[in-house]
């Protein structure tokens, strides 16, 4: 029996039984898919595991991501790819099991952030894109790629040095010229 893609419908997964999944876009998919993250190219993609029965009425989903990613380099806009290959896991929760603030109160970013409030499904390939987005380089470059510096600065005029802009280093300058007033 081959593993279905889902979505599952929370109400049909067995509370006693692991589900397996396979997510495996086609072509046409992993175009899509590129184009609305901005990458050049998804090579190839899977996603795969399980849904897990976890306590109380929830589920944890636990996968594996596979993706060759071809991207624009920062440096020189040459194509870079990238392989990820990266554990994946999701705890869903019912409402009543998850925390909830006070309406209007501050509330600090939970530490686990890997568990959701659990819906009428679980969506693999829903799941599989958020880790993809998270796993994507945001400055990819090339091997190849080497950054000399730039400059811009008015014709005629010298460049400005680090040593220009360090908050302190006229103060030096202004230092030792006070203590060699002072020695004369």
């Amino acid at each position: 029996m081959t593993a279905s893609p889902g979505p599952f419908r929370t109400a049909d997964l067995s509370p006693s039984r692991r589900t397996a999944f396979s997510v495996v876009p086609d072509a046409d998919g992993r175009a899509a898919l590129a184009e609305s993250l901005g990458l050049r190219g998804v090579r190839k993609l899977s996603f795969s595991g399980e849904i897990v029965p976890a306590g109380a009425q929830g589920f944890r989903l636990e996968g594996q991501l596979g993706a060759t990613l071809v991207q624009d380099c920062v440096v020189t806009l040459a194509p870079v790819t990238t392989r990820i290959d990266t554990v994946v896991r999701r705890e869903f929760r019912p409402e009543a099991r998850m925390e909830t603030p006070e309406a209007g109160s501050e509330v600090e970013m939970p530490e686990d952030d890997t568990v959701e409030a659990l819906g009428a499904e679980i969506a693999p390939e829903t799941v599989m894109r958020e880790a993809l987005m998270l796993e994507i380089p945001d400055y990819p470059r090339s091997p190849e790629a080497e950054f000399a510096g730039a400059t811009a600065e008015p014709e005629g005029a010298a460049p400005i040095t680090d040593a220009d802009v360090k908050p302190f280093a006229g103060l030096a300058a202004l230092r030792d010229r006070m203590n060699d007033d002072t020695q004369d």
